[in-house]
């Protein structure tokens, strides 16, 4: 374009491209604006479809406490407790994104604590979710949690819901600005940050939406009508599992389907193979416990049926008989943890507390004496069998098994990574100055042990400077847990911090007892 000679004309154009400019600044500031009013809506949103949620959620737990229908519905109540569960933490998992990025946006507006100051910021969702991969950890958690989803109901019904089930990925196609068709730079590079958190909203109302569909589904799956039963199984519930000798042991035996007009027999065992005619289907059985130790009673029922003639099941059922009562208490807690030792006492009336010790399965190893023992475990597990023994006082004989604990095996729990007390907020600079390293801490925890962050990510934002990408700080090799001062970068970076600086300590991993490696929280300062 030819540069005008006449200055009236050169200051009309100029003027023009001035009143250009204001426009699109105005543009700018609706488009912003717009986002601000779509995430606000979609939040709201997500309440009413929880609230939908929750109402049908609420009908299953009421089900399953009216009469008759604990049976039926339990199972789907458990289903739905955890599909409940699931959904929740990824809605809060989402709700921290959010945070991190207005924060990485310059914080929350001054009169707005929902939105960021700083609308138009482009800076910080191309830096949390495409150069730091950030991304990725979102569209896995997606993706599993769809999965989880779908896994809740029955095969026939994943062709029907998997379609349609709102929490997707869709795939990022190619093209001359994502020549590679990543899916963290067609969804967060150069976004604002107010659409990143409309986008954000958008996730939370598909994990909704996908939560109400499938405890919709589990709802009508609770409440269809009842099958009429095409097979039969013999059950054996004794009252009394353990005795002493000379007690009664009695036990109900029944069908778990039947027909009043058609009795079966059973026969039993004990007392001579004595056969038993039912009444509506249930046979009652008592016996005096003799012998001491593990007692098994075993019996057939037998039913005459004019469409498959005589249907036969075999049952059967244990009880103990002791001469005295037993007993284990945990000294702590009422599991046992991974990686440390578990102090345990244990006896048994009648028994020398030095003639008593636990059996314990694979998978736990024992030590100690006279009553008192450490116990150590490897692995998880939801019915770890301890038997409490006793040394037979018979020649020749074997021990004596008094009776069997159920105790329950978890990790220890993940310790909480904290800078000089404090996992978030304002710091002050000197104070900052003064850190060596992250603390990995247990909080809460009955017994003694400590874990050692092995590594972690250090970046900052400097006031006023450009952002100082994270750097690798790990532990040495023999050391006693990784600090600043291992990386000479990092270690320069804290001596000239200054107040208004943001410091960001990620992707911190730590090591205790059980050598299992364990992901920390983030730590997220701003220095004043």
């Amino acid at each position: 374009m030819s540069i005008p000679k006449e200055p009236r004309q050169i200051m009309i154009n100029l003027m023009y491209l001035v009143l250009t400019a204001l426009l699109a600044l105005n543009v700018s500031n609706e488009i912003l604006n717009a986002f601000k009013t779509l995430s606000f809506s979609i939040d709201k949103s997500n309440k009413s479809i929880d609230a939908k949620t929750n109402e049908v959620y609420n009908q299953i737990k009421e089900s399953e406490n009216e009469k008759g229908q604990f049976e039926k519905v339990h199972k789907f109540k458990l289903q739905a407790d955890e599909v409940v569960k699931k959904s929740d933490e990824m809605v809060k998992y989402l709700n921290d994104w959010k945070r991190r990025i207005v924060m990485a946006s310059g914080g929350y507006g001054k009169e707005d604590s929902t939105f960021p100051d700083k609308m138009d910021n482009i800076d910080a969702t191309t830096s949390l979710l495409v150069e730091r991969k950030g991304g990725d950890t979102i569209k896995a958690k997606i993706l599993e949690l769809r999965r989880y989803l779908l896994s809740q109901l029955p095969p026939s019904d994943t062709a029907q819901y998997g379609p349609t089930m709102p929490l997707a990925i869709d795939p990022a196609h190619k093209n001359e600005h994502n020549p590679t068709g990543d899916w963290n730079v067609a969804n967060f590079e150069h976004m604002p940050s107010i659409a990143s958190l409309a986008l954000f909203s958008k996730f939370q109302n598909d994990v909704r939406s996908s939560e109400n569909m499938v405890i919709k589904r589990l709802s009508e799956l609770a409440h269809t009508r009842d099958l009429k039963f095409d097979t039969m199984a013999a059950v054996a519930v004794p009252k009394t599992t353990y005795a002493l000798q000379g007690d009664k042991i009695e036990a109900t035996i029944l069908l778990a389907a039947f027909n009043k007009t058609n009795k079966p027999t059973v026969s039993i065992s004990q007392g001579g193979g004595t056969k038993k005619d039912a009444v509506n289907g249930v046979i009652p059985w008592e016996t005096v416990a003799t012998g001491t130790g593990l007692q098994t009673v075993k019996g057939r029922v037998e039913l005459e049926t004019p469409e498959q003639g005589k249907i036969s099941r075999e049952w059967s059922f244990d009880y103990m008989v002791g001469t005295t009562g037993a007993s284990l208490q945990l000294d702590k807690m009422n599991v046992f943890y991974i990686g440390v030792d578990n102090p345990v006492t244990v006896s048994a009336a009648g028994y020398a507390v030095e003639d008593v010790y636990l059996k314990l399965p694979p998978g736990g190893s024992l030590t100690g004496a006279n009553g008192h023992f450490n116990v150590r475990v490897t692995q998880v597990s939801a019915s770890f069998a301890v038997d409490i023994m006793a040394k037979s006082k018979v020649k020749g004989g074997e021990d004596i098994k008094v009776s069997t604990t159920i105790i329950r095996v978890k990790q220890i729990p993940n310790p909480i990574a904290k800078l000089l007390g404090k996992t978030e907020g304002g710091m002050s600079y000197a104070t900052f100055r003064t850190a060596i390293a992250p603390l990995a801490v247990m909080e809460n925890f009955e017994f003694d042990t400590k874990f050692v962050i092995t590594e972690f990510q250090f970046s900052m934002l400097p006031k006023g400077a450009d952002y100082i990408p994270p750097q690798l700080v790990k532990m040495p090799s023999g050391g006693k847990g990784a600090r600043f001062s291992d990386n000479s970068l990092v270690g320069g970076l804290i001596t000239k911090a200054k107040p208004g600086d943001r410091i960001f300590i990620e992707s911190i991993k730590a090591i205790g007892p059980d050598a299992k490696v364990r992901s920390l929280n983030p730590i997220i300062l701003t220095l004043n």
